[in-house]
């Protein structure tokens, strides 16, 4: 029987497929040559459109989004299959017996501080993975604003913080000074520090706001490229094009495409 065929449950499936892919000898030459840093930009990829098929709304999109993403876990899993590390199946388990530790107020009828307890929870793992510090696993890997917040809620976690908003925003106007000071010469650091201690008071903020920054600036981007696309179009329809527009002209061309974009 082919293993691969359509009447098996879809999680065998996908499973069959990958091993039949990654076959030495009848498998598919692109995905024999992958391995684990090869497939990671196609990991994080696929996470992205994730988010993507989200924010559009659309269920079918969403849909084989996710399963471009659950392929790439398999895809990993089988790798290290292969080196006999762990297999897909370990994967599922051991997220299982996580996610079980870590809600005992679901599985084992823990109080209301069940909070505190997961945090704790979460602490012993990662000082059972040798991991020092508050701040020791923050991914590298992160986008920057993403890593920014979660330096932020770690750093927070032991204590490490302001006490509500207005401290942030303070410190966003105090860096907003220091950038100035850099530019004109007068500052102790350069203007690309002080522009990046500024972002990161603005993931402060975001975080007492409980907004999050990268959400936010990527939604702020959609704006921005729809506005701009409006521009366009406003000014080609009257013959003009936007680089030979002035200031001004500009400026009142992006208050008119706003308001195109919010009737």
């Amino acid at each position: 029987m082919n293993t691969a065929e359509p009447s098996l449950p879809g999680m065998l499936r996908l499973l069959e497929i990958m091993r039949r892919l990654r076959d030495p000898e009848s498998g598919c030459p692109w995905d024999r040559q992958q391995d684990a840093q090869s497939l990671s930009r196609y990991t994080l990829e696929e996470a992205y459109e994730v988010v993507a098929a989200i924010e559009q709304g659309d269920p079918h999109a969403l849909r084989g989004e996710l399963g471009d993403l659950l392929f790439q876990v398999v895809f990993h899993a089988q790798l290290a299959s292969e080196r006999g590390e762990y297999g897909f199946d370990d994967i599922a388990g051991a997220i299982a017996d996580k996610l079980t530790s870590r809600h005992p107020h679901v599985f084992a009828g823990a109080g209301p501080e069940a909070h505190a307890r997961w945090e704790s929870l979460k602490a012993d793992e990662r000082r059972e993975r040798g991991v020092t510090g508050a701040l020791g696993d923050v991914p590298l890997a992160l986008p920057a604003l993403t890593r920014a917040a979660k330096l932020g809620k770690r750093a927070a976690a032991v204590g490490f913080d302001w006490q509500d908003a207005e401290g942030p925003r303070h410190k966003i106007l105090e860096e907003l000074a220091e950038v100035q000071a850099a530019r004109s010469g007068t500052g102790e650091s350069t203007v690309e520090d002080e522009v990046g201690d500024l972002l990161l008071a603005a993931t402060s903020l975001a975080r007492h706001l409980h907004v999050d920054p990268e959400t936010a600036l990527r939604r702020a981007n959609g704006r921005f490229e729809l506005r701009f696309s409006l521009m366009e179009k406003l000014a080609a329809a009257r013959g003009q094009q936007l680089r030979e527009l002035d200031a001004a002209a500009l400026d009142a061309l992006w208050n008119e495409a706003k308001l195109g974009i919010q009737s």
